[in-house]
């Protein structure tokens, strides 16, 4: 060990230290001074061969030295570091005022928006919320709804039939086979809503669409009259089209129903027809094994393509089915 040697290592490593350029290039010169093979490193281990007088001196030069060559890479790595960070800033900085690249986000369409604010509506009344099969047998669709073999309703002009015919399978042309397999599988009181998509072999025009979608409700309990069914409605009609509606109800005729009756609002200076409704004819109530001496019921339905054109003044059906963006963004879902 040659002691004479010690100010050129802390010489040699300050240099070093102050002509590195950045964090890396220092890294290397602090392992090359101060590291485990570093001179002084080499020359703090050979203490142990010196005598007991000659151990003392020496190493009281080799940890100065190793205390000047410390502060030399502090020095170095704080004014490295403050380089560094000063260089990111410059070459990094973000420009608050340029506008942010966005893509639409998904959401629902208009349809499923009414159709869940529909079922929270009823379900705030104590309703159920039911769904059933598209695909749909013949005499849940039409025979246990008194609706007759010989209706226009089952002609292959209105109905989709699936192949073999024979099969007695079509797509359902209403939700109404939900509220048979209500009454089928549940005993009075029954109060439900069934919104879905039906099918009729209709051309897509301007009002009309093979493939639509309706909210049918149900009530069967004791007592129940068409006093119940208009309150339901004016409640339902101010629901969906505000306060100031109002509501009548024109004699008509559905099988399914009896008396029956088309809902009709005054909405926006005219009146509208909204949809359909009655008291449930005692035959379909038969049909689902319930006791029409003990029990009566009413029903109604509207499409909710219906609903959403009137209350939101759309003339045209083609603007709900053909998917456009532009139209869709008026509803709030596609910022």
């Amino acid at each position: 060990m040659n002691l004479d040697e010690i100010g050129t290592w802390v010489l040699d490593a300050n240099n070093a230290f102050s002509a590195a350029l950045d964090l890396d290039q220092l890294k290397i010169a602090r392992l090359a001074h101060s590291g485990d093979k570093s001179p002084i490193a080499l020359a703090s281990r050979g203490l142990g061969v010196l005598s007991p007088d000659e151990k003392a001196s020496a190493g009281k030069l080799i940890g100065q030295a190793k205390e000047s060559i410390t502060s030399a890479l502090a020095s170095a790595t704080a004014r490295l570091e403050a380089e560094r960070d000063k260089k990111v800033l410059l070459e990094e900085v973000v420009d608050i005022t340029l506008p942010v690249k966005r893509t639409h986000r998904g959401g629902l369409h208009p349809i499923t928006i009414i159709k869940n604010e529909i079922s929270d509506f009823f379900i705030e009344q104590g309703y159920r919320v039911e769904e059933g099969p598209e695909l749909e047998s013949g005499w849940l669709n039409f025979d246990a709804l008194n609706i007759p073999a010989d209706h226009p309703a089952r002609t292959m002009q209105d109905t989709f039939y699936i192949e073999p015919v024979d099969s007695g399978m079509v797509l359902r042309t209403q939700t109404s086979p939900v509220q048979i397999r209500s009454m089928l599988e549940n005993k009075p009181p029954i109060y439900m809503i069934c919104p879905g998509r039906t099918f009729r072999a209709d051309e897509l025009d301007a009002t009309h669409s093979p493939v639509f979608h309706q909210v049918e409700g149900l009530v069967v309990d004791k007592g129940i009259t068409m006093a119940h069914l208009k309150g339901t409605l004016d409640n339902f009609a101010q629901a969906m089209f505000g306060p100031d509606v109002t509501t009548r109800l024109r004699p008509s005729f559905f099988p399914f129903t009896e008396p029956s009756a088309e809902v009709d609002i005054y909405f926006n200076g005219r009146w509208i027809e909204w949809g359909g409704c009655g008291m449930v004819n005692e035959k379909v109530l038969a049909n689902c094994g319930i006791d029409t001496a003990v029990y009566s019921g009413f029903a109604f339905g509207m499409g909710l393509e219906r609903t959403l054109m009137v209350r939101h003044n759309i003339t045209d059906m083609h603007d709900i089915v053909e998917g456009d963006l532009r139209f869709t963004r008026q509803f709030g879902i596609g910022l």
